[in-house]
């Protein structure tokens, strides 16, 4: 994953975060996706980890967990 800099997160739009309120959690690729995911389920609360998953799965479809199985 590259490193996300204060000035680049700065220059990101609103939509290439999770929560794009509070511009939390970048998505603005599939390893920061990852990490967003990860990162919400260690610090975030129900309903913020509910909508990182939906934004992260809206955006890469490919990273939707199905019945615990790796895709």
């Amino acid at each position: 994953m590259a490193k996300l800099t204060g000035k680049q997160r700065k220059k990101l739009p609103k939509k290439s975060f999770a929560l794009p309120g509070k511009r939390a959690y970048p998505i603005h690729d599939k390893a920061h996706a990852r990490a967003a995911l990860s990162r919400v389920k260690q610090h975030g609360t129900k309903a913020q980890q509910k909508k990182v998953r939906a934004a992260v799965t809206k955006r890469y479809p490919s990273l939707k967990k199905t019945g615990g199985k790796k895709k």
